[in-house]
């Protein structure tokens, strides 16, 4: 066998195997070919890290990797209105606030795009820094 060929399998498994000969393919550049990537972090946030922790899906109960799940607190009120009125009226203090329940929601892609808590957005606004700009609710502390 000459120097720059390797052996290729030919032939179904039930028949004799037949081997050729065949020359690599060679680039005219001098670069490694690599796949187009679609997102500039490849879906997931874990930079240099091997391997990150696997959480489930609130909604389908999915094994997602922990960077790239998504993440967010559903603020909810601990009882409804008429309750709440009616621990207003029969509080000693003047000023109670009730507390909130924070729940934190981890989805898998597919339930988050299904749920509308992610949309789907196109080339040029992923790729735009507007696009990437995550606004942080304020759970109406009001603007500032």
């Amino acid at each position: 066998l000459a120097q720059g060929y390797f052996l290729t399998c030919c032939g179904s498994p039930r028949k004799a195997l037949r081997f050729e000969a065949q020359q690599p393919e060679t680039s005219n550049n001098n670069t490694t070919d690599t796949m187009p990537s679609k997102r500039r972090n490849n879906g997931r946030s874990k930079h240099g890290r091997g391997h990150t922790a696997i959480v489930r899906c609130c909604n389908c109960f999915r094994c997602v990797p922990k960077d790239k799940a998504i993440k967010r607190f559903q603020v909810r009120n601990m009882c409804d209105a008429s309750s709440q009125r009616d621990l207003r009226d029969a509080s000693v203090y003047s000023t109670f606030t009730m507390p909130k329940l924070y729940n934190k929601m981890i989805y898998c892609v597919s339930c988050a795009i299904h749920a509308r808590v992610v949309r789907v957005r196109n080339k040029k606004l992923r790729a735009s820094p507007e696009g990437r700009i995550y606004v942080r609710p304020t759970f109406g502390k009001g603007g500032g």
